[in-house]
């Protein structure tokens, strides 16, 4: 059963990106008068089929690697040759309509996966999650972190002065710095002296050329959930003692703790057991003793428990903010991507970075084992990416139509017919030898 969650989790995954793109090109191209001859769903051998009272036959085929919207064209004798009453005898044809309109067509599509993705981002706003504040260990000394003052444990605010409120907020900041030198700029607050400062990190074409690149480990950061109370609940031990939220606890019995899940193996181990805990509080060093509750599991082991929970944060918004959360995130979304094409192009990022057919079998498989939070996220990701893909100006894609169009706008007529045909032919094999290499990536990463 979970095997079949891979490709289930891909097939839900692409089918709805796909789906909305290819709506996206349907509903302007009805807009526009021109009929539709197949809304397909995938390619090959159609395996489910019907049609609706305007003549428009909806397909899903055997191949589930995209689809496609067919229009009629009067110029096309395939098409122009059906006799099943399918093509009304009034029929616009593609060709017949304005460059204005045959350009909307073309990029109604990626329009409909930007739109896809601010809907789902809204809606995670709207639902909410708990976010962990993005926390890290002190770095070990004669590190470029260490001597820019990140030898303390610390609390990152921003990201080259991008704020943050999450690790993957870090990790995008970081990301866009990919393949460039000079320096990251890191606002931090000192988790110990709560004193704000700025720490510059210095980078020579960082990770240029490289796969997947560890953006912490590079850095020295290490994400670490401190000893930091975030709760504490009622009646408790740990409201017996004293224990409020925000201490920060950083010694048991003269014992250093710097994890939350170190101080836990304390307390669990102390069942009944007088602990003296050393707590930082509002900058001050106090001391606090302690005494676990005793807790019988179910397999009949005794373990101690103190009544205290992480600091986290359940962010949740309003519709209206959800929204413009959402477009915001979908722009920041799409800059980035351009951005990361754009290095890949000069060579300052490594096209390993690249992820194909199995490599996204992958992703949706273990998004969707982690929860429903992380499958949407994935695919809102996609559904940019796919919107920015079909923009660039490569025959075949919805930006080499777009481009060819615009021309035609500007000569007063359509390029030659075997002009086009020779063109779209480099597309093919350009788009052909693309999925080559990103299937040969998911193979290198997986073998």
């Amino acid at each position: 059963m979970e095997i079949l969650q891979y490709p289930l989790a891909f097939l839900l995954l692409l089918g709805v990106i796909v789906v909305f793109h290819e709506f996206g090109h349907f509903i302007v191209a009805r807009r526009s008068g021109v009929h539709v001859v197949r809304f397909s769903v995938g390619f090959g051998k159609p395996l489910l089929r019907w049609s609706d009272k305007y003549g428009t036959e909806f397909v899903l085929a055997a191949i589930p690697f995209g689809g496609y919207v067919q229009m009629y064209d009067d110029r096309d004798p395939v098409i122009n040759a059906v006799d099943d009453n399918s093509i009304p005898k009034d029929a616009v044809g593609y060709t017949g309509l304005s460059p204005l309109w045959r350009i909307a067509i073309s990029l109604a599509g990626p329009a409909a996966n930007f739109l896809l993705a601010i809907a789902i981002y809204a809606l995670l706003f709207m639902v909410g999650t708990l976010q962990f504040t993005p926390t890290f260990d002190g770095a070990q000394a004669d590190t470029a972190l260490a001597n820019a003052g990140g030898d303390r444990p610390f609390e990152v605010l921003s990201v080259d002065g991008e704020p943050v409120q999450n690790y993957q907020d870090v990790a995008m900041g970081l990301g866009d710095r990919l393949g460039e030198s000079g320096e990251i700029l890191l606002s931090v607050v000192d988790l110990e002296s709560s004193q704000r400062r700025e720490i510059q990190l210095p980078i020579e074409r960082w990770h240029e050329g490289i796969g997947e690149p560890d953006l912490f480990g590079s850095l020295n950061l290490r994400p670490v959930r401190l000893s930091i109370v975030g709760q504490v609940v009622e009646g408790s031990a740990a409201q017996r003692a004293g224990l409020q939220t925000g201490d920060w606890i950083v010694a048991v019995d003269g014992e250093r703790v710097s994890r939350w899940s170190e101080w836990v193996d304390h307390i669990v181990d102390s069942p009944g057991r007088a602990m003296v805990f050393e707590v930082l509080r509002e900058g001050r060093r106090i001391y606090l003793t302690a005494v676990a509750d005793r807790v019988t599991t179910q397999d009949g082991a005794e373990i101690g428990r103190l009544g205290v929970a992480p600091v986290k944060e359940k962010v949740q918004y309003g519709p209206f903010d959800a929204l413009a959360l959402g477009s915001s995130k979908t722009w920041d979304m799409t800059v980035m991507t351009l951005a990361m094409m754009k290095k890949m192009i000069v060579g300052s990022v490594s096209a390993e970075n690249l992820v194909g057919p199995v490599g996204i079998v992958k992703i949706a498989g273990d998004s969707a084992r982690v929860g429903w939070y992380f499958f949407l996220n994935i695919m809102a990701l996609m559904s940019v990416s796919l919107g920015v893909l079909n923009l660039l100006p490569i025959p075949m894609l919805d930006g080499g139509h777009v481009v060819f169009t615009s021309i035609e706008m500007l000569r007063g007529k359509p390029l030659p017919d075997r002009l086009q045909m020779t063109v779209m032919q480099i597309g093919i094999v350009m788009l052909g030898a693309m999925m080559i290499f990103v299937t040969y990536n998911d193979l290198t990463r997986l073998l």
